[in-house]
């Protein structure tokens, strides 16, 4: 009985944090139609929230002890995962949101699951369930139902290429980070630090050179310094200290919260409406996300 309250406050702390996160979409869409460059703009918010990290790690011993420890193997593959996690997966990310609905880049975001799901098959010789199957036939169906007829013209077609390359990004990014984190020598703020400093700095320099820094405003550095300070480094870690209590499977369905939110904020606030269709196909997709999460062997 004496943990139930720390679980249950675990389960709310978590709740808060897909809600920060949700609202990361809002205010990235608030900068890009600020006119502020895409790439850039990524580059900034996570070379920020870097210097956030540079601080914790400093004033850590255990940290600092960790960050020396790394051999050139360790570089190599935490090098390699923050130019997937960062660089590709977070810059594709804002360069889809500045062409299409937040709504539907989340749906296809959402296919990270079952792409992970279909991965493993070949990677991590890990078959899906029966149940699982049915989540992936379930979440074809809702991106048929959502996309059909599908049109890719123009800057659509672009922003959904970006949107997929975010998806395979993130697919990539989850089956590296599942080798990385066996690595029991790595403690997860390193593992965040070092990725994302590499990632970060070269997003910077691809955005300045290909795109530059735009004209930012005081309210554009506002929504950078929020999104680096508190929906990146304070919403990452709390985000890991409640799955020291939470499980695998409370962790995905909570996660999964995110869907509805974006599409109700974009409503709301960005006035990005959806017809019926669209919404029978979140619906199916976040039921088959769910599916292929919870039943897994």
């Amino acid at each position: 009985m004496s943990n139930k309250p720390a679980h249950t406050r675990a389960i709310l702390l978590a709740v808060f944090i897909t809600f920060l996160w949700s609202t990361s979409w809002i205010l990235i869409k608030f900068g890009l139609r600020n006119d502020l460059p895409a790439l850039s703009f990524a580059g900034l918010r996570y070379f920020t929230a870097f210097l956030c990290l540079v601080v914790i790690v400093l004033a850590n011993p255990n940290e600092r002890a960790n960050l020396k420890k790394l051999t050139r193997a360790d570089w190599g593959w935490l090098a390699l995962l923050g130019l997937i996690v960062i660089t590709l997966t977070q810059g594709a990310q804002f360069v889809s949101l500045a062409y299409l609905p937040a709504a539907m880049v989340n749906l296809v975001l959402n296919l990270t699951a079952v792409f992970v799901g279909l991965a493993g098959v070949y990677f991590l010789k890990e078959s899906p369930s029966r149940l699982q199957w049915l989540g992936i036939a379930l979440t074809i169906v809702g991106v048929g139902v959502y996309f059909l007829p599908l049109s890719l013209s123009g800057v659509l077609g672009f922003g959904l290429l970006a949107a997929i390359l975010t998806m395979l990004g993130n697919t990539a990014s989850s089956l590296l980070g599942r080798k990385i984190n066996l690595q029991s020598h790595l403690s997860p703020l390193i593992v965040t630090f070092v990725s994302m400093g590499i990632g970060s700095i070269v997003l910077l320099i691809i955005g300045i050179v290909t795109q530059g820094l735009g004209h930012p405003s005081l309210e554009d550095w506002g929504i950078i310094i929020w999104l680096a300070i508190v929906n990146t480094a304070f919403a990452f870690t709390v985000w890991n200290h409640t799955l020291q209590t939470l499980s695998a499977v409370e962790s995905s369905v909570i996660n999964s919260l995110m869907m509805p939110q974006i599409a109700i904020m974009a409503w709301l606030i960005l006035g990005e409406g959806l017809t019926g269709k669209e919404i029978v196909g979140l619906v199916l997709v976040g039921i088959g996300v769910l599916v292929v999460q919870l039943w897994k062997r």
